[in-house]
């Protein structure tokens, strides 16, 4: 049965406040913060870790995951939102990973162009596909205010990526703010990136623990710190994973410890 998101016929309601138990929704700001490259390693991970995972890409742009691991010729959200494709018709396998993904165009709109209604019949039969899975991780832009607060908004938990800079640091908050408002049983968790090692990750957590405390009168969790790594640009300009390139590098192992968080 042919999907109907290209349409503007449903009504506005709010975003769905149900949680996909095992989904995992992956954001962060505009400064750079690797989350695309972290959702990928997650998902290669968890799938190491005897777990079945889907990777949903929800970023556009030249970083996002079609991009970044050279997957030009493999179907993408285009032939469901323009074309009437079901999503489970563009499920593909990252033979490389072991997991599964559903890709959107680096160099189209996609989910921007959606309705709220529209993209809560979207997040259905991708909740219904998720139940497939162990863990679904859903790398979101946060450009994409509508779809950000549909996709996020039915996901169990939430990782907000943020770097070492006041900007991301910024951001970081900023998204903590958004999701603890409006989604308060939401399990919020901060990701440390880029740090120069875990002694600044945890004061670049702290500073933004305080600013939640002081402002939110909440404190997120701190899901892990993952080191700054030359090695992971390198495998991006290769296209492939830090993972499979350099398996015992600061920034794989890092982010294995991670998976065991989520996992714990």
């Amino acid at each position: 049965m042919e999907n109907d998101y290209t349409g503007n016929l449903y009504s506005t309601p709010e975003p769905s406040y149900y949680k996909g138990k095992n989904m995992i929704a992956v954001m962060s700001g505009r400064h750079g913060s690797g989350k695309t490259w972290l959702a990928v390693s997650l998902a290669q991970v968890l799938s190491a870790m005897k777990q079945k995972v889907l990777l949903f890409d929800g970023s556009g742009g030249i970083n996002n995951i079609k991009k970044q691991l050279g997957l030009e010729d493999c179907p993408d959200l285009d032939k469901v939102i323009y074309q009437g494709d079901c999503l489970n018709q563009i499920i593909t396998c990252y033979n490389k990973g072991h997991f599964d993904m559903i890709l959107s165009n680096p160099s189209s709109s996609g989910l921007a162009t959606m309705s709220i209604g529209c993209l809560q019949i979207f997040g259905d039969d991708l909740n219904i596909i998720s139940q497939e899975y162990d863990k679904v991780i859903l790398d979101i832009d946060v450009n994409d205010n509508d779809a950000a607060h549909v996709l996020a908004g039915m996901s169990k938990s939430v990782i907000v990526v943020c770097g070492n800079s006041v900007a991301s640091m910024t951001e970081s908050y900023q998204i903590i703010r958004d999701f603890y408002t409006h989604y308060p049983q939401t399990d919020i968790k901060v990701l440390i990136n880029q740090a120069d090692n875990f002694i600044e990750g945890q004061r670049t957590f702290a500073s933004l623990a305080s600013t939640c405390q002081r402002f939110l009168n909440y404190t997120p969790k701190l899901l892990g710190i993952v080191r700054e790594d030359t090695r992971v640009r390198d495998a991006i300009r290769n296209q492939t994973t830090v993972i499979n390139r350099y398996p015992q590098s600061e920034a794989s192992l890092d982010v294995v410890a991670v998976a065991k968080e989520i996992l714990r």
